[in-house]
């Protein structure tokens, strides 16, 4: 019984605490909210471990040295892009090593590894100009298993 009023004491005290701590936790001028929070009395919640503060975003950091977050322009994020789909312009029947490839954006790419393929005639056939992670371009062409490799021009 002495256990059960113990435990009703203690978490009736805790619950007070808990009403101060929100209503300090609303104060937005630092130096008034720290006074508030110390004059909270030391009870049974003093037991409770202190806990960690989160470690602030870069954001955040930014934002206490006086800083603005800045976005990154549009063309620096599609250059982040992978890949790049296109078509071919006009009649495409395959490639040999220097060869120029110009595609329907307005870009032309030149086939750098000395490799060649002879396809049957197709017509704009798509194409994806893909980056792997060493920062090589590969040109996959739709309908061949063939890709490549490419380096921009234009």
């Amino acid at each position: 019984m002495k256990a059960l009023f113990v435990l009703l004491f203690v978490s009736g005290a805790a619950l007070a605490d808990d009403a101060a701590m929100l209503q300090c936790r609303g104060i937005a001028d630092v130096p008034a909210r720290v006074k508030c929070y110390d004059a909270i009395p030391l009870g049974a919640s003093a037991a409770v471990a202190p806990v960690a503060a989160a470690a602030p975003t870069p954001q955040q950091r930014e934002q206490a040295f006086g800083m603005a977050t800045i976005a990154a322009p549009k063309a620096v994020e599609a250059e982040k892009s992978n890949s790049i789909s296109s078509t071919i312009v006009g009649k495409f029947d395959g490639w040999s090593g220097n060869e120029l490839v110009k595609l329907a954006n307005g870009q032309t790419w030149r086939i750098v590894d000395g490799s060649s393929a002879v396809l049957s005639p197709m017509n704009n056939p798509k194409v994806t100009i893909e980056r792997n992670f060493i920062g090589t371009y590969f040109l996959k062409i739709e309908g061949t298993n063939n890709s490549p490799k490419v380096r921009r021009v234009q």
